[in-house]
């Protein structure tokens, strides 16, 4: 079986260097990857104690980052590696301060997994959520490092808890441990074997959390939005943006609209523009210090990293990719008590399934579902109180993921192992683990 992966993982690198002419994601891909042991190489020279975390993009980012960051203010001996699979995620956190070294995680051959761990030489690694990368793994384990998943999350569906799929579940059982989301993923590794797990819940809680805390003032949304209420819609793909058109069209009177595209390339900018051409639109980037709105309608954020501090000020939320890529991050929303709205397809990510079922976040099939939601809110204000309070106390009740994490490896801090890691992780590397960012 390991054969036939690696046979399909260099298939799957074949076709990336067919379509990377075409195909800019691909060309990214590619190309990050040309010099990557050299660059290694030097970004390792006379680092010690490395500890790495792997990330397939952007999202998985925020789930590591309240992790590296204790790792980094409490273990200061430690030298934090981030890994990205995804050019997305790699071209716009390479310079993130709370890491030392940004990379590339390289194919998933045998042979280039050896070279990876020959040059970073870890003490430990952390896989965030769903990254399942078996070459990797089977070596972290034959070389007795260390690999733990955080904030992982599991559903009957996987191959791992399939007839079908026991060489996969073998290839769990040789992780150090599991920091899962909720029971239902504890529950299901138990039934095929694996016990070396705990509920710690989802580290993104403790990154949102983080964000509300700081006092961002953006003065220009102030001015935008005037005396009018905000739809903000965060991370949005067409299918999206043609609902929030129709949605606009019928709001347009009491609301003003910020729209944060998942891709901000010139060409999707544009067609956005097109789209709603009926309005008077503004460009974040046109933006200048005093500002005249004149009578602007809409406004596009072209630009990344804005749009998890400007949700504050919005009355409603709209998260893109509901519809067919997945849906993206709504607790950068729900953090600051503001309702949100997202496309049909929902069901992978437990924040939204929870929030749906309480009350506090909303799905839609299309445009008239939505409207018809926020004329309720427009009729009954308790309702969108209720709303708003159901989502910034759901994050409340999450928040914590990292000390919970902490915990397990640790015992207080005083040079003993926590009893639920000592049957199932290889205690010599592990004591080196602990000698080192303890001191």
């Amino acid at each position: 079986m390991r054969f036939l992966y690696t046979l399909f993982i260099y298939f799957y690198k074949l076709v990336i260097y067919i379509v990377s002419p075409f195909h800019s994601k691909a060309k990214l891909w590619k190309n990050g990857r040309k010099n990557l042991f050299s660059d290694l190489q030097e970004k390792c020279k006379d680092k010690e104690n490395i500890i790495c975390f792997h990330c397939a993009s952007l999202g998985e980012f925020e789930q590591a980052k309240p992790l590296m960051e204790r790792m980094k203010i409490e273990y200061p001996n430690a030298t934090i590696l981030l890994s990205f699979f995804s050019p997305s995620g790699f071209e716009y956190k390479k310079n993130d301060p709370v890491t030392d070294i940004v990379t590339y995680l390289p194919i998933d051959t045998p042979h280039l997994v050896e070279k990876f761990l020959q040059i970073v030489k870890p003490i430990a690694f952390f896989f965030i959520k769903y990254e399942f990368w078996y070459n990797l793994m089977h070596r972290l384990y034959l070389q007795k490092i260390p690999f733990f998943y955080v904030s992982a999350i599991f559903r009957p569906s996987q191959i791992f808890f399939r007839k079908s799929g026991k060489w996969f579940a073998q290839q769990l059982k040789k992780a150090s441990f599991f920091f899962v989301q909720n029971e239902f993923s504890k529950q299901l590794l138990f039934q095929i074997g694996i016990h070396n797990v705990e509920i710690s819940g989802d580290t993104r809680f403790d990154r949102v959390n983080a964000i509300a805390q700081q006092t961002s003032d953006f003065q220009f949304i102030n001015s935008f939005k005037k005396n009018k209420k905000l739809l903000i819609a965060g991370s949005s793909w067409r299918p999206d943006e043609k609902i929030l058109k129709d949605v606009f069209e019928h709001f347009q009177d009491d609301y003003k609209l910020i729209i944060a595209p998942h891709h901000i390339e010139k060409k999707n900018i544009q067609e956005i523009i097109a789209l709603f051409h009926s309005y008077k639109t503004i460009l974040y980037s046109e933006i200048v210090d005093n500002h005249d709105f004149d009578n602007s309608q809409i406004m596009i954020i072209d630009s990344i990293g804005l749009l998890s501090k400007i949700y504050r000020y919005a009355t409603v939320v709209y998260i893109g990719g509901g519809f067919e890529t997945g849906l993206h991050n709504i607790l950068e929303a729900a953090v600051f008590g503001i309702p949100v709205f997202f496309g049909p397809q929902y069901q992978k990510f437990n924040e939204a399934v929870e929030l749906t079922a309480k009350g506090g976040a909303f799905s839609i099939h299309n445009s008239v579902e939505m409207i018809e939601k926020m004329q309720n809110f427009e009729r009954y204000k308790e309702n969108y109180e209720r709303s708003c309070q159901i989502c910034r106390q759901y994050v409340l009740e999450n928040f914590g993921a990292v000390e919970k994490i902490i915990a397990v490896l640790f015992d207080n801090r005083l040079g003993r192992f926590s009893p639920l890691i000592l049957p199932i992780c290889h205690l010599t590397t592990l004591a080196m683990f602990l000698h080192i960012i303890m001191m």
